[in-house]
C-alpha cells in the first residue's frame, strides 16, 4: 500500500513550543538568571535568530552556578530544534538523545517531545515506530493525571488538555504516514491497510474532527482505491473550520491546508481546493505552492469544462449521463446539507473553459515569478507549472492584461514575470 508523501513537514509541528519555567535559579548580580536566557533563547527562535538562540542556549548549558537538571534539559532541547533549523540534523538527534536515558541529562520523566523529534530523525522504520508509541504513552499519562480530581479545572486546563489530545492524534498520524511511506518497506506489507485504518481509529479517538487526522485517513482511502471514501474524510475536515474566521486559532495552518489542497484536487473536489487555496493565498500572497496549485485547480477545471464535464466531481456536465456526487450524496451525508459541496455551482457552471484556462496561467504566471525571485528549491513544481503553460500556450491562452491594457503577454509586466522566454512555453512539447 503506497502513497506518494506531500512535502515533509519540519519536525517541531509534532511537538509542542518549549514552554520556559518562570522561577528561575538564583544567580550572581554579574551575569543574567538561567531563566532569563532561556526566554531570550525562546524569542529569538520565534524571531527565526537561530545564530543568536545558539549562542543563548550554549552560555545556559556551560554553566555551572547552580541551574536544574528541569533548566539544562529545557536548553538541550531548544538547542536541538535550532540544530535542526540549521540543517545540522546528527547533531539535533545526539541533542534529543541526550534528553533520554542513560543519559547524565536525562529528566526522571522524559518529554515526549524528544521522542517525537527523534521519531522524525529517526533512519529506520522501527525506530520511528517505538519512539512514536513511547511519546503517546508518555502522552495518555499527562492526559490521565490531568483528569483526576485533584486537578483544578479551568480555560487553561483545557488548552493544555487540548493541547495534549493533538500530539497524541499528531504522534498515531507520524506512525500512519511511516508505514505508508513508499521508500520504505513497511508500506509493501500484507498488514499495512489495516493497521493504518487502526491507528487512525485510535487518533480520531482523541479528536473525530483533526484536520491532519482525517487528511491522513483520505490518503489512506485513496491508496485502498475508495475515492469516495476519501472525499467523505475530506468533507469532515472541512467542516470543522470552514465556516471560521482566518483569525481562529482552530483554523488549520498554511502548511496543513496547502497539504488538504492536493489531496481535494486528487480526489477532485476542485471548487473546494479553489475556496481553500484562495485562503492561503490571502494569508501568503508570496507562497509559490498556494499559486502553482491554485493555477493547477483553474488547469483541472478548464480541462473538464472543455470536455463537458461539471467543473468538478460534484457537478454533473452535459456530457454526463450521471455525475459521481448523486452516488456519493448519501456518503457525504451532512456536509452537503452544509453547503460545503454544490453551493456555487451555477456560478461556476456560467464560466467558459477559456475563462478558466486564464485564470490558470495567471496564478501559474505569478508563480513562476515568485519561484524565480525567491530562488525556490522546488525544482519539480516549477517543471510541472512549465509544462502547465505550454499546454496552455499551445491551446492559445494568453495571460490576462494587466491594468486594463491588451498587450497580453506583450505586455512588459507579464513579459518581466516570465523573463524565460520562449524556452517554458516549449517544454511540454
Amino acid at each position: 500500500m503506497t502513497r506518494t508523501r506531500t512535502k515533509n513537514k519540519k519536525a517541531e509541528r509534532l511537538t509542542s513550543t518549549v514552554t520556559v519555567d518562570s522561577s528561575s535559579t538564583p544567580a550572581s548580580s554579574s551575569q543574567p538568571t538561567i531563566a532569563s536566557l532561556l526566554t531570550k533563547a525562546q524569542d529569538l527562535i520565534i524571531q527565526t535568530d537561530y545564530a543568536l538562540a545558539h549562542k543563548f542556549l550554549d552560555r545556559i548549558l556551560v554553566r555551572t552556578d547552580g541551574s536544574t537538571r528541569e533548566e539544562r534539559a529545557q536548553a538541550r532541547e531548544m538547542l536541538g530544534v535550532v540544530l535542526l533549523e540549521e540543517g545540522k540534523v546528527d547533531e539535533a538527534r545526539q541533542a534529543f538523545q541526550a534528553l533520554l536515558p542513560p543519559s547524565s541529562d536525562a529528566l526522571p520523566s522524559p518529554p515526549a517531545s524528544a521522542h517525537l523529534y527523534l521519531a522524525q530523525l529517526a533512519e529506520e522504520p522501527q525506530q520511528a515506530l517505538t519512539h512514536y508509541e513511547t511519546a503517546i504513552e508518555i502522552l495518555k499519562g499527562q492526559l490521565k493525571n490531568s483528569t483526576s480530581p485533584a486537578r483544578e479545572a479551568g480555560a487553561e486546563g483545557e488548552d493544555a488538555d487540548a493541547e495534549v489530545r493533538g500530539n497524541i492524534v499528531r504522534a498515531y498520524v507520524g506512525m500512519v504516514e511511516v508505514w505508508m511511506d513508499p521508500s520504505l518497506d513497511l508500506c509493501f506489507d500484507p498488514a499495512a491497510s489495516s493497521t493504518c485504518d487502526t491507528l487512525l481509529s485510535a487518533a480520531l479517538s482523541y479528536d473525530p474532527i483533526h484536520t491532519e487526522a482525517l487528511q491522513a485517513l483520505a490518503s489512506v482511502r485513496l491508496s485502498q482505491s475508495n475515492p469516495p471514501g476519501a472525499r467523505t474524510a475530506l468533507l469532515r475536515a472541512l467542516s470543522a473550520w470552514h465556516a471560521l474566521p482566518a483569525a481562529d486559532p482552530r483554523v488549520p495552518p498554511l502548511p496543513v491546508k496547502l497539504s488538504l489542497s492536493r489531496l481535494l484536487l486528487e480526489t477532485g473536489m476542485l471548487r473546494n481546493a479553489v475556496d481553500v487555496l484562495s485562503g492561503c493565498i490571502e494569508a501568503d500572497d508570496e507562497n509559490v505552492e498556494g499559486w502553482y496549485l491554485q493555477g493547477w485547480a483553474f488547469w483541472l477545471m478548464a480541462e473538464r469544462t472543455k470536455d463537458g464535464k461539471g467543473v468538478d466531481v460534484f457537478v454533473k456536465g452535459p456530457s454526463e449521463a450521471r455525475s459521481e456526487a448523486e452516488v456519493e450524496a448519501a456518503e457525504a451525508g451532512e456536509a452537503f446539507e452544509q453547503g460545503l459541496v454544490g453551493a456555487g455551482a451555477e456560478e461556476w457552471e456560467q464560466l467558459g473553459w477559456e475563462d478558466l484556462a486564464r485564470d490558470a496561467r495567471d496564478c501559474l504566471e505569478t508563480c513562476k515569478a515568485l519561484h524565480r525571485r525567491q530562488d525556490d528549491p522546488d525544482a519539480p513544481l516549477l517543471e510541472h507549472a512549465n509544462e502547465l503553460i505550454a499546454g496552455l500556450e499551445a491551446l492559445g491562452i494568453q495571460p490576462s492584461p494587466i491594468d486594463g491594457s491588451e498587450g497580453g503577454d506583450d505586455d512588459d509586466e507579464w513579459e518581466e514575470a516570465s523573463d524565460d522566454e520562449d524556452g517554458d512555453v516549449e517544454m511540454g512539447e
